[in-house]
Order: structure tokens, then sequence, then C-alpha cells
């Protein structure tokens, strides 16, 4: 990093880097392994399995498959087609998500009602909307600006995908059964690597997407920032580094916890982190995964904790959490080499132990809460029309992950990529890196 004076803050604008023309034969291709990952992601599941809602904040598994094909019938097909006639005009309300410029929507709570349309129909859905889609790029039918739309759509299926299995984690958690999603073992015992603080100097840096490829539009525009000396751990808080903290107390200590988080715990009861509990035979700690029920390893990272767990631990540690600045900076390569941990691709679907990489699991595994506020970057701009609705109206009382998680695919990950959710939430993969 170049050294600038302590007072000099530069928050220049850049321009992004121009992407460069899309290629209808390549976006087909990626279209199509993308939806065919998507129907991987619900095989082996039942009708029943596809239509549970366990609370607002979770839809069920046949409304993501729904809501995915609607993305490109609304936003590609209805304006490209010549003569476009609709598969069914109900799903128009039935399946749009928060587009308010599209016009009305079945309310997000009730989605676990819809009993009609079927899986089966929902399913014949998706294969009329991919073959339009395909049949469009292969023709080399779509401009640039829809050519944009489709890269846009896939990667909303990849951030669908994730869902599907975040939300079908909170559904079969609250059946006493306990399904597991796919079979799978504990794997051998292994002990977390020694956590350290790596060093990172002060200076001028650049937040935000500068690749010539795809970004989704929050991440822009790209600026120079001054950051302060930090230091960052060099893998994420384990499971039995939090045990440490829950106990010493640390769930019935509010010293340790903002106000907000404070309340928030005690209304909510948390003692421990979503989806442990203690086992009936010895009370040790077992959590629920989509493996089935299973003992707390204490050497895989402590993940379905909200940004109020996160920030008390870091308090309880001795630390805070990163910014998001940082956080970006270290996972754009400006120190070690970034690790990565378990993927979606890897069909393990949960956190494993940190690697021997000097800073293991930047991307994958959990996603990492930081100390950032979900704001536009300077000289951010919404695009025009309804997919403008995409992100910019949710940049209020939302806190910035990064990182992707054991359930989100590879090929949507990149160092400027900002995830969102409010500081309760604790249904997503999401852990705790810890910095100084």
């Amino acid at each position: 990093m170049s050294s600038l004076p302590a007072r000099e803050v530069n928050m220049a604008w850049m321009p992004p880097a121009p992407t460069p023309p899309l290629d209808a034969g390549s976006l087909l291709k990626r279209f199509t392994e993308v939806r065919r990952q998507t129907a991987a992601l619900v095989e082996g599941l039942t009708p029943e399995d596809c239509m549970l809602q366990s609370m607002p904040d979770a839809s069920p598994v046949k409304w993501h498959l729904a809501h995915t094909s609607w993305f490109f019938d609304t936003f590609v097909l209805e304006r490209a087609e010549a003569g476009y006639q609709p598969v069914n005009p109900a799903y128009r309300q039935l399946f749009n998500s928060y587009y308010v410029g599209v016009g009305e929507r079945h309310p997000r709570p009730e989605r676990g009602l819809l009993s009609r349309p079927g899986l089966a129909e929902v399913l014949d859905y998706r294969r009329a909307v991919e073959q339009r889609v395909a049949a469009l790029l292969q023709a080399h039918a779509l401009g640039p600006d829809l050519l944009a739309l489709v890269e846009l759509g896939v990667h909303h299926e990849q951030q669908h995908q994730e869902l599907i299995l975040t939300d079908l984690k909170h559904h079969f958690s609250r059946n006493p059964m306990l399904p597991a999603y796919r079979p799978g073992g504990t794997g051998a015992p292994a002990a977390a690597a020694a956590l350290r603080f790596l060093g990172f100097e002060a200076g001028e840096a650049e937040l935000g997407h500068g690749a010539r490829s795809f970004a989704f539009d929050n991440e822009l525009p790209r600026h120079r920032i001054w950051l302060a000396p930090f230091e960052l751990a060099s893998r994420l808080v384990s499971n039995g580094d939090f045990l440490a903290f829950i106990e010493d107390g640390g769930y019935q200590r509010p010293e340790l916890w903002l106000s907000d988080g404070w309340d928030c715990r005690q209304r909510e009861g948390w003692q421990a982190p979503l989806y442990w509990q203690r086992s009936d035979d010895d009370g040790g700690w077992q959590h629920y995964t989509l493996h089935g029920l299973r003992p707390v390893s204490h050497a895989e990272p402590v993940c379905h904790v909200s940004y109020y767990e996160a920030d008390a631990y870091a308090r309880w540690a001795g630390a805070r959490l990163p910014t998001e600045a940082e956080w970006e900076f270290a996972a754009s390569g400006a120190g070690p080499r970034p690790g990565h941990g378990s993927l979606l691709e890897d069909g393990s679907f949960h956190p494993r132990p940190a690697g021997p990489e000097p800073l293991a699991q930047v991307f994958g595994d959990t996603w990492e809460w930081t100390q950032s506020a979900y704001l536009p970057y300077p000289g951010f701009r919404t695009a025009p029309g309804a997919v403008g609705e995409y992100n910019g109206k949710f940049m209020i009382n939302q806190m910035v992950l990064r990182g992707g998680s054991c359930a989100t695919p590879g090929s949507h990950l990149r160092p400027s990529y900002r995830n969102f959710f409010p500081p309760h939430a604790r249904w997503q993969f999401s852990g705790i890196r810890l910095a100084k």
C-alpha cells in the first residue's frame, strides 16, 4: 500500500472497467449449467418438502424454482418475443418477489400456502422458460441490453441456489425428526489451527468491482479510500472458540452486547447459535446440519450467528469485526493469498475446518459479518426500470457480509461481492472473522 499522510482521505470516484461484449453462445452454456445445478439441488425432494415455509424470511423450494424462471420470463421473454404469451398469466403476481414496478405481489409470508400450482406444474414452467430463453440465445436474437439481463438472471439464480439450501435447512430443522437433506458422515475429527493476526499497513486502497466481468450494481463504482493499519485473523472463529464464549457467560453479560442486540437476545432467548442443542445423552452440544443431527466439532467454523452475536463475541475476545473495506483489501491479495473453504460445488453443504493457508477460509465455509452498514458507494446509481429495485432500495437497516459460504456457488464469488442481511438474521451460513 502506498503511504499517505493520515489526515488525507481520498474518496475519488473511479469509472468501472468496460465490460466486454457478451457472447450469446457462451451465455447459453452458462445459463444451461446454472439451471442444471438448480435442478440437481432438488433431486430427491418430495412435493411436500418443496412446499414448506417455516418462517416469513424463508421461502418454499417450489417458490424459488418458480421465481428464478419468473425473472427470465418477465425481464427477458416478455421483451424479446414477438407476440409474447405467458405460460400462465397468474404467475406474474404469484412469483414476483419485491419488484413493485412489475405489479402486484403475493404476500411473502403466505408463499407456503400456495399448494397450486403443484411442483410438477412449476417444473413444467421452468422447462418452458428454459426452452424459450435457449431458443433466443441460439438464434442470436437478443441485443446487448437483453443479453445483460440474461447474465443478471443467471447470477440471480445462483443466489437462489444458496437460498434453497439455507431455507430448506430451516424448514427441516422445525421437524422433530430432523431429517437429512443429503447423507453425510461427521468426518475425521480435527483440531482447529492456531488463530493468528496478520498485519496490513496503512495507505490508499481501491474498493469495488474493477474487473472486466459481471458485477451487481451495489459493487460499483470502484473508488479510492484510505485504510488505517489493521490486523485480520488468519481463520474464522471456530465452534471451540465460541464455546469458550458461551461457557464464560457470554449470553448473560449485557456489557458485551449492543443495546439492540441484548434486547433481541432476551426476546428470542438465545443461548447458543441457531441449530445448537444439548444432547440428551451426555449434555454435550449437538447441531442440526443438512446431513442431520451431529455433534458440534470444535474445529469447524461457528455459523448461524447473528451480527449481534458476532459483535458480542468480538468484544469478549478483545477484538472487533472488520470493515468491508479491510476485508476486501485482504481478499484481493494485498497480503497472503486468500484461502478457500467449502463451496456449493463441493456438495458437503457444511463448513469445514481451516486449511493450512496463512489467510484461510476467505471464500466459502461461512459468510463473514463486517461492521459496515450496507450503504451505497460514492456515485452509486440504480439502473432504470424495475430491475433497478434489485439492490439499491435495501440500503438501510442491513449489515454487510463478505466471502460466501458452503452453500454459495464458487463461480458466483469475487472479492467485491457484497451480501447483506439485518443484524438479527441467523438462518444464513454466517460466521465470524476477527480484526484489530
